[in-house]
């Protein structure tokens, strides 16, 4: 048996709350845009979406999720190079 929950996907009114960050990386106008934002409900979730197309899927991550994700990043865990 699977203990895990199954993730919601967020409705309209929770991601029209959501602080969007882009990231200086990106670039002006590159197309290579990714948008990040924390959820303002204290759940400490975090939505990540396309910022070209901000009416396309939200990918959301827990906290947990999230920090892992970042520390991965931050120790080169995901470099391709």
């Amino acid at each position: 048996m699977n203990n895990r929950t199954s993730p919601t996907m967020p409705t309209a009114a929770e991601l029209a709350g959501v602080g969007w960050r882009i990231s200086t990386r990106s670039g002006n106008g590159s197309g290579n845009c990714v948008e990040v934002g924390q959820f303002p409900d204290g759940s400490g979730r975090v939505a990540v979406r396309h910022s070209h197309q901000p009416d396309n899927a939200v990918i959301v991550y827990t906290r947990t999720e999230w920090t892992a994700f970042v520390a991965g990043v931050k120790g080169g865990e995901f470099d391709f190079e």
